[in-house]
């Protein structure tokens, strides 16, 4: 991306905001007294796919400020995923994102999954979409922002 990294941390890092960059996401909450992203932060993170509404509990596990993010998503205190955002300056104030997923269900979650969300067979295909759209409108913003 043509933006310095610490831009790209700012954005990805703000978890309410995300909902303006993801196809799925529509934002949320910090709980617990948090105000932004530290190590242990908690967030209410609200999803939607067509008429379905769900909502997640998200932890953040790491914070390095302009070089990585990663969150623990649960719902109803059952592990779902994790998210990871791990950016290197390249100089001249481009940088590199990499975005990753990690599916942390099993058995029968999965299919408890697929009835909330709508999304049968979720999976690393599926999640591929979701981050080739996130990490387009997160290019779009982060070099807009860019003078």
């Amino acid at each position: 991306m043509e933006a310095p990294a610490q831009r790209v941390w700012d954005l990805v890092s703000d978890l309410p905001a995300m909902g303006a960059l993801s196809p799925e996401n529509t934002g949320g909450s910090w709980r617990g007294g948090a105000t932004g992203p530290v190590v242990g932060a908690r967030f209410r993170g609200h999803n939607r796919n067509g008429w379905r509404r769900w909502r997640t509990g998200v932890t953040v596990t790491r914070c390095a400020p302009g070089r990585s993010f990663a969150f623990a998503v649960t719902s109803v205190g059952i592990p779902v995923a994790e998210w990871s955002y791990d950016i290197a300056a390249d100089g001249d104030g481009a940088c590199t994102i990499t975005e990753s997923w990690a599916d942390r269900r099993w058995g029968w979650t999965k299919a408890l999954g697929a009835l909330v969300s709508g999304v049968k067979g979720r999976g690393e295909a599926s999640t591929a979409v979701n981050i080739e759209h996130t990490l387009a409108a997160l290019k779009r913003v982060a070099e807009a922002a860019t003078p």
